[in-house]
C-alpha cells in the first residue's frame, strides 16, 4: 500500500517536472516581433488567436472574413514563416506576431494557451486555423459581438462548433492553381452523410478527461467524427471544436485542438467552414509527413490516397451545395438553439 502511494507520488513529481521544463523550454524560444507587448483588447473585444507557418496564401481572405464579423484585435504565434507571412501582417492595423521555432506538434497546445493567457485573460478568444472560417446564426447581423454578449447574459463561456469540410465538384488537383478566394468560391459542396455522432463525454472520444470537466446545455452535446474525409480516406477526425472561449476563471483554454475545459458550452453551435483542400494540400501533406509534425496519419493517408488517384474527388450524390446555417441544422449537423433564434428574432424586431 505505501509503495503503490510513493509510486504514485513518483509520477506525480515526474510530470510536474516535465511540465516545468516543458514550460520553461516554451517561454526560452517564444520572440515578440511586432504588435503591443500585451493584452490590447478591450473587454467587449474578441481576440483571435492563429498559429501560422507559411500562412500568406490565405490571409487576404482571412484578414476580410474575421473583420466583417467584428475581429479588431489579432494575435498570430508564428512558427517560422519563410513566405512573407510576417510582413503582410504587420501591414494590417490590430495585429500582433510572436514566433517561436519549437517543433509544432510537441507545443501548439502551449503555444495557443500561451498567446491566450498574455493577450485574451478575461477575454473572448477565437481560435482559428488559417484555413477556417466560423459562421454562426447571425453573423452577418449580429456578429461577433452580438454572439458573445448573449452568452454571456445566459451564462456561458464557450461556443462549441462542428467543422464542414468544404470541397469543389471535380478534383482535388485542380485546386492547386487556385488562389484562396478562387478556392472559396469554388468549393461550394459539403458532404454529411456518413458523420458520426458520439456522447459528448464518451470515451471513445479519446477527449474526455476534458469534456468531463465541462457543463452542457439542457439539451447536452455531441462530438461529432469522419464526415466525407472518413468516407474518402478513412480517417477519423474529429469534426466539433471549442473555436470560441471566454477566457476567465477556472477555464483552461486550448488545452487541445479542438477543446478547452472548464467551459460552459452553449446551447447556440457554431460551424466552421473548413478549407483543408484549398491550394496544393498534396504538397503540404507530403511536407509534414517528412517533418513528421503529425503524430494520427492522417496526412499519410491523405497524401497516399492522392498519389494513387490524380483524379481523386470528395463529390459524389451525396453531395450538397451551398448548404447553409438552417440547411445544416434541418439535417442535424447542427443543433438549433430556439432561444438564441428567439433573440436575434427579438434584436431585429
Amino acid at each position: 500500500m505505501h509503495r503503490s502511494f510513493g509510486h504514485r507520488l513518483a509520477a506525480r513529481a515526474g510530470r510536474m517536472a516535465q511540465d516545468a521544463l516543458h514550460q520553461a523550454r516554451l517561454h526560452r524560444s517564444l520572440r515578440h516581433l511586432h504588435g503591443p507587448a500585451q493584452r490590447f483588447a478591450a473587454p467587449q473585444e474578441v481576440v483571435l488567436i492563429a498559429l501560422v507557418r507559411d500562412g500568406g496564401y490565405y490571409l487576404d481572405v482571412f484578414f476580410e472574413h474575421y473583420r466583417r464579423l467584428g475581429v479588431s484585435c489579432f494575435v498570430f504565434v508564428d512558427n517560422g514563416s519563410a513566405d512573407g507571412t510576417v510582413d503582410r501582417i504587420r501591414q494590417e492595423p490590430g495585429t500582433a506576431v510572436l514566433r517561436s521555432a519549437l517543433p509544432w506538434l510537441e507545443f501548439e497546445n502551449s503555444l495557443r494557451a500561451y498567446a491566450a493567457n498574455r493577450y485574451g485573460r478575461d477575454r473572448w478568444c477565437l481560435f482559428a486555423d488559417m484555413d477556417e472560417l466560423l459562421d454562426f446564426e447571425g453573423s452577418g447581423t449580429a456578429g461577433l459581438q452580438g454572439l458573445t454578449g448573449y452568452l454571456a447574459q445566459q451564462g456561458c463561456t464557450a461556443l462549441q462548433a462542428q467543422m464542414l469540410e468544404m470541397f469543389p465538384k471535380g478534383p482535388l488537383a485542380a485546386a492547386r492553381g487556385l488562389n484562396y478566394a478562387e478556392a472559396v468560391k469554388a468549393f461550394r459542396y459539403c458532404d454529411v452523410s456518413t458523420v458520426q455522432a458520439l456522447d459528448y463525454g464518451a470515451e471513445d472520444t479519446g477527449l474526455a478527461y476534458y469534456l468531463r470537466q465541462n457543463a452542457l446545455p439542457p439539451g447536452g452535446a455531441r462530438m461529432l467524427f469522419g464526415g466525407v474525409r472518413g468516407k474518402v480516406f478513412g480517417e477519423r477526425c474529429c469534426l466539433s471544436k471549442h473555436p470560441l472561449v471566454f477566457n476567465g476563471p477556472g477555464v483552461q483554454a486550448a488545452v487541445h485542438p479542438h477543446v478547452s475545459a472548464g467551459v460552459a458550452v452553449a446551447e447556440v453551435e457554431g460551424l466552421i467552414r473548413h478549407y483543408k483542400f484549398a491550394g496544393d494540400s498534396l504538397a503540404r501533406d507530403l511536407q509534414t509527413r517528412t517533418e513528421a509534425v503529425s503524430q494520427h496519419g492522417e496526412d499519410r493517408l491523405r497524401s497516399d490516397a492522392m498519389q494513387a488517384q490524380p483524379e481523386l474527388s470528395l463529390w459524389s450524390e451525396a453531395a450538397l451545395a451551398d448548404a447553409s446555417i438552417a440547411d445544416l441544422q434541418r439535417l442535424g449537423f447542427l443543433r438549433r438553439a430556439p432561444g438564441y433564434s428567439a433573440h436575434l428574432a427579438g434584436a431585429r424586431a
